[in-house]
């Protein structure tokens, strides 16, 4: 079984040694998604745009797999303040209300400090039609 490995351009990927998606068989195991946009390296202060970047940037991990959003199996959702959770769920409803994941929300200090939500998903491909 072929290991593919997926990356974003981010920065952090070669100094920290991580990928940010790896594609093991059908399976998809994408990293924490911070809200960078990673074209600019910026981040929104809003907890709620964070947590849209999060999903957009992780929507792209899973097309470059030969995957969709639809295909997310388990999530976990990581916060520095648990309050703030509430108002990325219109976001997270957006996208995986039909879809209806597995999910764990932790609270844990983030490495950037303008860090306020990370996202880790795993999918396994069933929808998308794309290179497997």
């Amino acid at each position: 079984m072929e290991r593919r490995l997926i990356s974003s351009g981010s920065p952090f990927e070669a100094q920290i040694g991580y990928s940010r998606a790896v594609v093991q068989g059908d399976w998809v195991f994408v990293s924490g998604t911070t809200g960078f946009d990673y074209r600019t390296m910026q981040i929104s202060p809003d907890v709620a745009e964070q947590a849209r970047q999060c999903l957009a940037n992780i929507a792209q991990a899973l097309h470059e797999a030969g995957a969709t959003m639809a295909d997310i199996v388990r999530v976990h959702y990581i916060l520095p303040d648990a309050e703030d959770f509430p108002a990325c769920w219109p976001a997270l409803r957006e996208v995986f209300g039909e879809v209806r994941p597995a999910a764990t929300m932790i609270s844990a200090k983030l490495l950037d400090p303008r860090m306020r939500i990370e996202i880790e998903v795993t999918a396994l491909r069933r929808h998308a039609e794309g290179p497997r």
